[in-house]
């Protein structure tokens, strides 16, 4: 908190105290919280970062929360694995896998509800709500639990089963809401308003909850001994969270952290049916124009993405490009991150593993590049999406009977 100067309108830089807003009074453009870069620098060191816990809280000097504890599951310091199957098949050069499906619920969405609960605590908030497409509300029941603060999580109805009971098995008011995504959202908007007593993460603390993704930059410039990759690809719901993966990279810089400028291409993926920022990109479009999701990565299906038009342009602006594929792409994208590298991913991640090999395929993402792709979101909580795995065969519990069913040659 030390280190906030306030919130300001991205659209046109008015300030605003560091209080629970997000929203411009003027021209109704998003808040984003602005820092004391010199205080920062001051107090931060790589070495002060290597000293910190193994979690988010090791940033805690570029974060717009202090932790006490409360809310603090672990989130965060997941693995930045070496990907070299993986990139042979792609015909890549170096690329990593940050693998987020390891955080306390199974996705990214911890390290922005450990952020904006924290931050919900020192406002004061006593109950804990957000509209999910389904990891967000796994990671607001969670930490709401381990805060003891009652929560409001808001579902569209026809949520992955596993989500459900992620969600669920944290205590009650886990509601279903006939409708996408964005009437979910539509409808938090105006509980918001009603209870303004209520720490909607993405709506009313959204300026807080946004910034936790940052550390998915913090961590994989530390990761790669304090060096920026070349090329990220990200998941892309809204836009967020790839717009502050941007910001994190050149924080780092002005900070002291990164020598020199980080020219760190961003690249977004996207699910064919649901698409509205990748089209516009194709398009030449500066307007993103809303769509209807019909697409298996839910995660990602929001059809009109908050951010949009500032993931436009950071991806624009760094000399990345958009891509989005189909269903069929997504999967052989989950399966062929298993089954190369033994990571399992849900379909957002399917849909950055495929994005990628599209991108390499087109000459988009190079073999000279260091690439990092994220991967944000664990697959269990997607099952239905990969179809019908089972066993290689079912035999009898005898030797002859493997022999019959297995073919061993070359594996002795």
């Amino acid at each position: 908190m030390a280190f906030i100067e306030a919130l300001t309108c991205r659209e046109c830089a008015r300030a605003y105290p560091a209080e629970a807003l997000h929203v411009c009074d003027y021209c109704f453009g998003p808040l984003e919280v602005s820092y004391d870069y010199d205080a920062i620098a001051a107090h931060t060191t790589r070495e002060s970062i290597a000293a910190g816990p193994r979690s988010i809280w090791r940033y805690a000097n570029l974060l717009p929360a202090t932790n006490d504890g409360a809310v603090d599951l672990g989130a965060g310091f997941t693995p930045l694995l070496r990907a070299d199957r993986l990139a042979a098949q792609l015909g890549l050069g170096e690329l990593w896998i940050k693998n987020d499906t390891l955080n306390p619920t199974g996705s990214f969405k911890d390290r922005v509800v450990a952020v904006a609960l924290a931050r919900a605590r020192e406002l004061g908030f006593k109950v804990a709500a957000c509209a999910s497409t389904g990891n967000l509300a796994n990671s607001v029941a969670a930490h709401a639990a381990r805060a003891g603060m009652k929560h409001y999580v808001f579902i569209p109805a026809n949520l992955e089963r596993g989500k459900v009971l992620m969600s669920a098995v944290y205590g009650h008011n886990l509601i279903a809401v006939e409708g996408s995504y964005d009437d979910v959202n539509r409808l938090c908007a105006e509980l918001a308003s009603e209870h303004p007593s209520w720490a909607f993460v993405n709506v009313n603390l959204r300026t807080y909850y946004a910034e936790g993704s940052k550390t998915l930059a913090f961590e994989t410039a530390e990761q790669l001994g304090w060096e920026a990759p070349d090329h990220v690809v990200v998941p892309v719901g809204s836009g967020s969270q790839l717009t502050k993966i941007a910001k994190g990279f050149r924080e780092l810089a002005r900070v002291g952290l990164l020598d020199g400028d980080p020219q760190v291409r961003v690249s977004g993926a996207q699910a064919l049916g649901c698409s509205p920022i990748a089209q516009a990109f194709a398009d030449g479009s500066d307007y993103v124009r809303p769509v209807k999701p019909d697409t298996i990565a839910k995660s990602i299906a929001i059809g009109n993405p908050a951010d949009g038009i500032y993931a436009l342009d950071e991806v624009r602006s760094s000399g990345g490009a958009f891509a989005a594929v189909t269903e069929g792409e997504i999967v052989e994208g989950i399966r062929l991150l298993a089954r190369t590298e033994g990571v399992f991913t849900e379909t957002a991640g399917g849909t950055t593993i495929a994005t990628l090999a599209k991108l390499a395929a087109d000459g988009v993402v190079g073999r000279d590049e260091r690439v990092v792709a994220y991967v944000t979101g664990h697959g269990l909580k997607t099952i239905e999406a990969i179809g019908d795995l089972g066993p290689t065969a079912t035999i009898a519990p005898t030797l002859e009977a493997f022999e019959d069913a297995v073919d061993l040659e070359g594996d002795d």
